[in-house]
């Protein structure tokens, strides 16, 4: 089974009966009839407040807390491209109580940082993945580039034509660099310091092409300051579903994703994840909150703990080749 596959096999229509069977699953486990959180939760968001997974994190955070009657405080940690919120987390007590809010910047940054100050392989545990996110290739409103043909055309070894990235090291910087292997062309990478400033520069003419997420994207494209030439998911994205994937355009098999889940530390108890994983399911199986995460761009999944552990691990290893073979250091 493909990355891609694997990816997909646990559809959000299926969420209602994945939390059932989750609490089959409980009541053989524990013989109750449920659990009681006892303490507050807190999720730690590694980035600053208003961006997408941050608002993520507070959507699924307040309904948590309805559900388990306990207050749910979303808690911003930012710095270090997430490795600060990360290893706070790491060391946090492993009772289910603090949580981290993870993109795949998780992934990448083992790549990229000599030293995280945690070990991503031992000292985590998988969840729950919520959702995964496209990133989109958009340029100028009035740009003479109206698909990757025309990109093909425009650039060339002796003058590569630049994209805007969220930054380096971000999925979306991934998602370029990809690109320019798969589609052999050469792109020069311009780093923003994230996904608004980058599209920004785009809307102003200042970078002929952006690499930014489908959520940010959204409202330029929506107001005409910047046009959407292709997205980088297996198939059409529902915010924007008159956008061709890159595949569409000739570079066949091409999908980068980004996804957004909750870790725990390792050590957390296996019912406790297992409780967390059949409430966050029930959340996303709710019609409101499909309609609210589609509308972002988002593509709604509902793996099992396990299967998002390896699609983290899987991610780990993909990222790690392509930032060796970038040469991608930071301190």
């Amino acid at each position: 089974m493909s990355l891609i596959q694997k990816r997909r096999s646990w559809v959000v229509l299926g969420a209602a009966a994945l939390a059932v069977t989750a609490v089959g699953l409980w009541h053989a486990r524990t013989g109750t009839a449920a659990m009681r959180f006892e303490k507050p939760i807190t999720i730690v968001v590694t980035f600053p407040p208003g961006g997408g997974t941050d608002l993520l994190a507070r959507k699924l955070g307040a309904e948590l807390q309805q559900r388990i009657a306990q207050p749910v405080v979303v808690e911003n940690r930012p710095g270090a491209s997430g490795n600060i919120g990360a290893r706070a987390v790491a060391e946090a007590a492993p009772d289910g109580t603090t949580l981290l809010m993870a993109n795949s910047s998780f992934a990448i940054n083992p790549g990229v940082y000599r030293e995280l100050g945690f070990d991503p392989h031992k000292d985590f545990k998988a969840v729950f993945n919520a959702g995964t996110i496209a990133s989109v290739l958009v340029v100028p409103q009035h740009s003479n580039v109206h698909g990757l043909a025309d990109v093909l055309a425009q650039s060339s070894a002796d003058k590569p034509l630049a994209f805007a990235s969220c930054g380096n090291g971000t999925p979306q910087h991934m998602a370029g660099e990809m690109l320019t292997q798969a589609a052999h062309m050469r792109l020069q990478h311009v780093p923003y310091k994230g996904c608004g400033p980058a599209i920004s520069a785009v809307a102003a003419d200042q970078v002929p092409l952006g690499m930014v997420t489908a959520s940010s994207a959204a409202p330029l494209i929506e107001a005409g300051r910047v046009r959407a030439i292709a997205v980088t998911a297996p198939t059409r994205v529902a915010s924007l579903p008159d956008i061709p994937t890159l595949a569409e355009q000739g570079v066949a098999g091409f999908a980068v994703e980004q996804w957004h889940g909750l870790l725990a530390p390792a050590a957390t108890p296996e019912a406790v994840i297992a409780r967390l994983h059949q409430e966050l399911a029930q959340i996303l199986a709710e019609p409101a909150m499909q309609q609210s995460l589609r509308a972002q761009g988002y593509t709604l999944v509902c793996q099992s703990s396990e299967q998002f552990g390896q699609l983290i691990a899987a991610d780990m290893e993909r990222y790690a080749a392509v930032t060796a073979q970038l040469g991608l250091k930071a301190d």
